[in-house]
């Protein structure tokens, strides 16, 4: 038993008071579908670690892992109902329940990581209070990365390549446009069923962050990959309202300090591990990697921008665009 909770127990004993009126410890799950090396899984931890530390061991967070919890859908449900604590899900499945925050899976959309970072802590902040009143708070952005195109079949350079191919997104309008936009047949499927519909050529190809390419070990059955860099992959860490109105104020205090640390933590985290999944990638021999005209990419997914710039919010993308560098 933590040295915290000793003397609480002892103040509420030279005190006279109940037994039953210590307050129980705080457990709080937290679920993810990322491998356990994953960098925002790594992230989860660190945050773990970090409340642990600042409440003295009176707040525990237990993490859940690959899917333990369920799908992203079923995380976020679970914080609305309240039968989930926490979780760390994508925006794509996050704007089915706050559509303008589908606006980060926009293709193209940051000029690199400091700009997604600046857009996130400001434009993404003040839209993630709106997720209050469904029932979610947001404590901050972690990353998944920058996502990139493999596929079984040829190597891709240029958008007329994509054609004919059939690539699985996640179940979400902008990243399904985009897909066709560059000419394949996009096929929203869950991600716990991606590697086997890899392995058996359900779909020809897929598109994610280094992260998911190494960890999840799609090199093993995508001999190809693209860096295409068509989108940045936010992480929201979320908590549900009904976990989080459990909490006294102090504990609350806690908790998003804990985040904000995580957050800085895992973006660093998260932005050495490209690199070095990357190279694995690379001595794994099993992969060819292309580079690809990206101008040429940008331009074929501008109409994406035109389709759901009134959705996510045209003053949004008018204040994200005034935080680029130059």
């Amino acid at each position: 038993m933590k040295i915290f909770k000793t003397a609480l127990a002892s103040a509420v004993v030279a005190c006279g008071l109940a037994t039953s009126a210590i307050a129980a410890d705080v457990t709080l799950k937290l679920g993810h579908i990322a491998e356990s090396e994953h960098p925002y899984a790594k992230g989860a931890e660190y945050f773990a670690q970090r409340v642990g530390e600042l409440s003295d061991g009176a707040i525990e967070v237990k993490v859940f892992p690959s899917s333990q919890l369920g799908d992203q859908k079923s995380l976020i449900e679970g914080l609305v109902f309240g039968s989930v604590d926490m979780a760390l899900t994508g925006t794509a499945v996050l704007g089915q329940f706050l559509p303008e925050i589908s606006i980060f899976d926009l293709p193209f959309l940051f000029e690199d990581r400091a700009h997604a970072y600046a857009s996130l802590d400001t434009v993404g902040v003040e839209m993630g209070a709106n997720l209050e009143k469904r029932g979610i708070k947001l404590l901050g952005y972690m990353e998944n990365g920058i996502r990139h195109m493999t596929n079984s079949d040829h190597a891709i350079a240029t958008p007329a390549d994509m054609e004919g191919l059939k690539i699985r997104v996640m179940n979400n309008k902008i990243y399904v446009e985009t897909i066709n936009a560059l000419g394949a047949s996009a096929t929203p499927m869950a991600f716990a069923e991606l590697y086997t519909a890899l392995q058996q050529h359900t779909v020809d190809g897929q598109e994610n962050p280094s992260a998911h390419i190494f960890t999840k070990r799609f090199f093993e059955v995508q001999p190809y990959a693209s860096l295409t860099a068509h989108a940045y992959s936010p992480e929201p860490v979320l908590i549900s309202m009904v976990s989080w109105n459990r909490m006294t104020e102090e504990q609350q205090a806690i908790v998003s300090q804990a985040a904000k640390e995580a957050v800085d933590w895992q973006r660093e985290l998260s932005t050495q591990k490209d690199d070095e999944y990357w190279a694995k990638i690379r001595e794994t021999g099993q992969m060819e990697i292309t580079e690809v005209d990206r101008e040429a990419f940008a331009e074929a997914v501008q109409p994406v921008h035109e389709k759901f710039a009134k959705m996510v919010g045209p003053d949004n993308l008018e204040k994200i665009a005034a935080l680029k560098s130059n």
